[in-house]
C-alpha cells in the first residue's frame, strides 16, 4: 500500500512522522512524506520518499512572532495555505493509495483524498475536536471552563481558522473538479465529523480521551521521530555523541538543556545573554541547542550544541527548558524531566499549561514575558522541588506503556480494506 503522510510548519511537525513512517514501512507499506524541503534530508535518511512542497515555514513562524499587523499575519498565512493546497494535491497525484495528514493540513488533505477517490485518516500531534472536557489549544475559555465553555471555546478557535481556509479550499475544490459542497464536507470532516477517523498522537497519561468525542475520534498514544538511537533505526550505525558533549556531561552534574526548536528564528543575538544570566541565576550548568534561533552561548557552564537526539539527551538533564511543542514536551515527559515550558505560539501555551496541571513542572513563562530573573527562578525551582522529577518519572513510566505508533498501523491497514 502507498501512503503519503502530509505534514508542514516546523521540524516538530515533521519529525514524530517519521518514527509512525517506520512502523508502516516495517509492516510492508510504501511511505512518502509530503512536506517542505527544508526537511527532505531528515525524511531521506530514514528511507522515506519526499514529495516536496511549496512554502517557507521560517517565513510563516516570522510573520506569527515578529509582532506584525493581524492583516499582514493573516495575508502571509493564507498564501502559505493557498501554494500548500496545490502542493498536496500534485503531490498525491504521484501514486498514493492513504493519505495520512496532520492537523493543518486536514482540510487540504480531506478535499484532494476526496477529489481523487482516495480514503484519508488525520493524525494529529495536538486536540483539534471540541469537547466538554477541555478547551482546544488556542482557545480562551472563561475562568477555567466549564463544560459549556470548554465546547464553544473550541469551536470559536475552529470559526477563526476557518478564515484562512475561506478562499483557498473552494479554490482547491475547483482545482479538483468537486462540487462546492466538497468544501463543507472536508471542513467538517477536519473537526471530528461525518465519520472521519482521527488519531491523535497523545498518550491518553498526558491528556485523556474525552468521553464525547465521536468514536472514530482516538487518543492513540504518542508515536516518537525516528532518530539515530532507536534499536533497529536505519540512522543507528552512524551517529555518536558529539566529544565534547560526552566531556560536558562528565565534568560536572547533570546540566540543564534549553532550546526553542523551531521558534524565535535569528533571536540568538538577542536570547543568549539572557540565557547566560538565567543559568548563573539558578546555579546549574546548561546545555543550549541552538535551533533556528542560532543560539551561540559559551561559558565555562554552558554548551551549545547542534541537533542532538532528544531521546538520548534528555535523560541525562536536570531539567528541560523549552518552548513547549508537541514534540518536545512529550520528549521530555518521556525522559522523566521536570519541565520549565516558555511557550511562543500556536499549540504551545496548552502543552506549558498541561505540564504545569500534571505536577511535571513550574508555572510556565511565557517567551514574551521572558527575563533573566524569571527563567532563572522557574529553572532552579524545577531543578529542587524533587516533587516536579517524581512526577515526572511517574508519566514516563505510563507513557511507555503506549503504542501509538501500532494503533495508527491498525487503523490505517482496517481503513484501506473497508474502502478496497
Amino acid at each position: 500500500m502507498r501512503i503519503m503522510v502530509v505534514t508542514a510548519g516546523s521540524r516538530g511537525d515533521v519529525a514524530p512522522y517519521t518514527g509512525l513512517a517506520r512502523r508502516l514501512s516495517e509492516a510492508g507499506h510504501h511511505v512518502a512524506f509530503a512536506t517542505h524541503h527544508t526537511f527532505a534530508d531528515m525524511v531521506r535518511a530514514g528511507g522515506f520518499d519526499v514529495r516536496t512542497l511549496p512554502g517557507d515555514p521560517q517565513e510563516l513562524i516570522r510573520a506569527r512572532t515578529e509582532g506584525r499587523s493581524e492583516a499582514e499575519k493573516q495575508r502571509v498565512t493564507a498564501e502559505f495555505l493557498s501554494n500548500l493546497g496545490e502542493g498536496v494535491a500534485e503531490a498525491a497525484e504521484q501514486g498514493t493509495d492513504v493519505i495520512l495528514s496532520s492537523l493543518g493540513q486536514a482540510p487540504l488533505s480531506c478535499l484532494v483524498a476526496e477529489g481523487l477517490g482516495l480514503p484519508s485518516m488525520g493524525v494529529y500531534l495536538a486536540p483539534a475536536v471540541p469537547n466538554d472536557a477541555f478547551a482546544l489549544p488556542g482557545s480562551d475559555p472563561d475562568g477555567r471552563g466549564t463544560p459549556l465553555s470548554n465546547r464553544a471555546a473550541g469551536e470559536r478557535t475552529l470559526d477563526r481558522a476557518h478564515a484562512l481556509y475561506a478562499e483557498v479550499l473552494p479554490r482547491l475544490a475547483r482545482r479538483l473538479g468537486l462540487p462546492e459542497a466538497a468544501v463543507g464536507a472536508a471542513w467538517r470532516r477536519w473537526q471530528g465529523k461525518e465519520g472521519w477517523p482521527i488519531s491523535h498522537g497523545v498518550s491518553p497519561a498526558v491528556l485523556p480521551r474525552p468521553a464525547d468525542w465521536p468514536p472514530e475520534v482516538d487518543m492513540a498514544g504518542y508515536w516518537w521521530p525516528e532518530t539515530e538511537t532507536e534499536p533497529g533505526s536505519a540512522l543507528t550505525s552512524s551517529w555518536q555523541p558529539p566529544e565534547e558533549l560526552r566531556s560536558f556531561l562528565a565534568a560536572g552534574p547533570p546540566p540543564v538543556f534549553l532550546g526553542f526548536g523551531s521558534m524565535a528564528p535569528g533571536l540568538g543575538e538577542r536570547l543568549g545573554p539572557l540565557i547566560v544570566d538565567a543559568v548563573r541565576r539558578s546555579g546549574t550548568r546548561a546545555v543550549v541547542q541552538a535551533g533556528w534561533a542560532g543560539l551561540d552561548v559559551a561559558g565555562d557552564q554552558v554548551l551549545t550544541i547542534g541537533d542532538v537526539p532528544h531521546d538520548w539527551l534528555f535523560p541525562r538533564m536536570a531539567a528541560v527548558v523549552h518552548h513547549a511543542g508537541a514534540g518536545t514536551t512529550a520528549a521530555g515527559l518521556r525522559a522523566g524531566a521536570p519541565t520549565v515550558a516558555v511557550p511562543v505560539m500556536a499549540d504551545q501555551p496548552f502543552w506549558a499549561s498541561r505540564v504545569y496541571e500534571l505536577g511535571a513542572g513550574p508555572a510556565p513563562v511565557p517567551f514574551g514575558e521572558l527575563s533573566a530573573e524569571r527563567l532563572g527562578e522557574a529553572i532552579r525551582t524545577a531543578v529542587e522541588e524533587r516533587g516536579y522529577r517524581r512526577r515526572a518519572a511517574e508519566l514516563a513510566h505510563r507513557i511507555g506503556m503506549d503504542d501509538g505508533a501500532g494503533r495508527v498501523l491498525r487503523r490505517v491497514e482496517s481503513l484501506a480494506a473497508a474502502t478496497a
